[in-house]
């Protein structure tokens, strides 16, 4: 098979790097790819335009396509390649919506009962700014649209709520925003395979979203990742049963068919678990620390997906945990600087090293991101695959590096 991969950051390097295991691959394409993915694959050159991407791979015979990133997604990447009979794992545009659009997705949460957040939608200013003086804070403000896991704010003070408004509705273009409740509880994560009818839920894992310790600064991409994360095996089967069946169906209900993978990003409260977002993609850097964990061919599974076919597929996962931590490029996430030569030595047995923004030329490896690479430790348990993790960073030759030392801490107190 011809597989190719669509992305260039660090969770399509995981992506790729899992693939290159299955014994069903001859070859394998990364578009655009990045230094890290290019011993695995061959880079293809790509700006982006879903509709000439669908009609290289028609052209080159890829077999089977694997998207990483929302924004292609969300432009219609699935259907672009279904409509020329190539199987793509990752949902059409209409199903992408969960992520393009927050006030859908709220919406959507409310028709089918799914547990979240009481939230208003608002694209005028001036009525945003008379809700917040009416309910106050804290408040959760957030960009409806796509905005790389940066577009949302805590605020806790009614200036920063003001100001969160006003920065994402002052616009010559306008915008819509949705704003929440704020909800108290631990944060958590679970990914589920779906064919639209058929649902694999994968392994809890826990995100680390702002920039410096104990969970100050800004909001990032996401900062690192544990898996799996210790979830009360009860409030697991919740999230299963009210939470991501209900999503599935619902969708199914109005006519969309979910094929791939659905991100839930969870508040587990004191009144069980409720959706902060939805996601139609694997999680970045979630997918760094569950795929390394995932026994099960990925290629075999993403091929069942895409047919269909997921029923009586089951998930085999290795024995131990997984840590990931970013190491984010100095001025991040505001304005990372980009061109700082990088080393990155072999890794020791129980560590991966996955790329994002990076790039090779002169033979020198160079940083062109904002989170720039992905330390990876395995162990047997958290505390044993965090101390791997961490004793390899110190060797990466990486100027100015920003990464977080208390990547898991919460998991490990829970564990």
């Amino acid at each position: 098979m011809k597989v190719l991969v669509v992305g260039s950051g660090g969770r399509e390097h995981a992506l790729l790097w899992k693939a290159a295991q299955s014994p069903l691959v001859d070859r394998l394409y990364a578009a655009p790819g990045n230094a890290g993915m290019a011993p695995l694959a061959e880079l293809v050159p790509w700006n982006g335009d879903v509709e000439a991407l669908a009609d290289w791979a028609l052209g080159e015979g890829i077999d089977l396509t694997l998207v990483g990133p929302e924004a292609p997604l969300v432009e219609g990447i699935a259907d672009a390649f279904q409509k020329r009979g190539l199987l793509i794992f990752g949902p059409t545009q209409k199903a992408a919506m969960i992520e393009g659009s927050k006030a859908f997705a709220k919406g959507l949460m409310e028709r089918y009962g799914i547990p979240t957040a009481r939230y208003r939608v608002f694209q005028d200013p001036i009525l945003a700014l008379e809700y917040l003086e009416e309910v106050g804070v804290p408040i959760v403000i957030k960009d409806s649209g796509l905005a790389a896991g940066k577009g949302v704010t805590v605020a806790f003070d009614l200036h920063t709520a003001k100001q969160a408004v006003s920065n994402l509705l002052s616009g010559p273009e306008g915008g819509e925003v949705v704003m929440e409740e704020y909800l108290e509880g631990e944060e958590a994560t679970v990914l589920a395979l779906t064919d639209g009818e058929t649902i694999l839920p994968l392994l809890p894992s826990q995100d680390h979203k702002r920039l410096l310790d104990g969970d100050q600064g800004p909001m990032t991409g996401g900062m690192g990742a544990v898996a799996p994360y210790p979830m009360d095996a009860a409030i697991f089967r919740r999230v299963e049963e009210e939470i991501l069946k209900p999503l599935i169906q619902g969708l199914r209900a109005e006519g969309v068919v979910y094929r791939g993978v659905v991100y839930a990003g969870l508040m587990l409260t004191r009144e069980g678990p409720k959706v902060l977002e939805f996601n139609a993609r694997f999680g970045d850097p979630e997918a760094q620390a569950l795929l390394p964990l995932l026994q099960s061919d990925l290629v075999e599974l993403a091929l069942r997906v895409a047919e269909g076919r997921l029923k009586g597929a089951e998930l085999s996962w290795r024995e131990g945990a997984s840590a990931c931590v970013v190491l984010a490029a100095p001025g991040y996430p505001e304005n990372p600087r980009k061109g700082i030569p990088l080393h990155v030595p072999e890794p020791p047995e129980g560590v991966l090293v996955f790329h994002a923004g990076t790039r090779l030329e002169g033979g020198v490896l160079w940083s062109q991101g904002g989170r720039v690479l992905n330390v990876v430790g395995l162990g047997q348990d958290l505390k044993e695959a965090l101390e791997r993790a961490y004793a390899f960073i110190p060797r990466v030759g990486f100027p100015g590096a920003q990464y977080r030392k208390d990547i898991g801490l919460r998991a490990l107190k829970r564990g």
